[in-house]
């Protein structure tokens, strides 16, 4: 968990601004898309840019869940609430951090799409352990002939 968080901090820098990936993601759009339009292949990089939000938080959410669960198994409320509170304090901390950065700047939307992300993690997690619970109970249940 400690480790993801420092690849997402990572991202937080220079190097991943929008003006840094934007030439390189351009460049790679464009021999994808030919004829494709400026707008569309800069649209497209906006889009690569809130999907790697997402599945870097979605990631995270699922790591700091399993965190806070251990050594239990299963799902809690109070396990996925407190994990999605730690996703969004550290998503908020990196927007902050993003002040800082001068090609960088802080965005609220951003860390709203990273502290839903998170819940969307913690979603998934419910329904993973609700299907796996449902699964071990139908293997435990005797069948009854009729």
């Amino acid at each position: 968990m400690a480790v993801w968080a420092a690849v997402i901090f990572g991202f937080s820098t220079d190097r991943f601004s929008s003006e840094r990936t934007e030439s390189v993601a351009i460049e790679v759009l464009h021999v994808l898309l030919p004829h494709a339009s400026e707008q569309t292949l800069l649209t497209l990089h906006d889009f690569i840019r809130k999907c790697a939000h997402f599945g870097n938080y979605f990631v995270f959410g699922l790591l700091l869940f399993r965190a806070v669960r251990m050594p239990e198994k299963g799902w809690d409320l109070r396990w996925a609430f407190l994990a999605l509170l730690i996703a969004a304090l550290y998503a908020a901390s990196d927007e902050i951090h993003q002040i800082f950065v001068p090609s960088r700047g802080a965005s609220i939307s951003d860390a709203l799409l990273d502290t839903g992300s998170a819940a969307a993690a913690q979603c998934v997690v419910w329904l993973l352990t609700r299907r796996q619970s449902s699964a071990a109970e139908e293997r435990v249940r005797p069948r009854v002939l009729g």
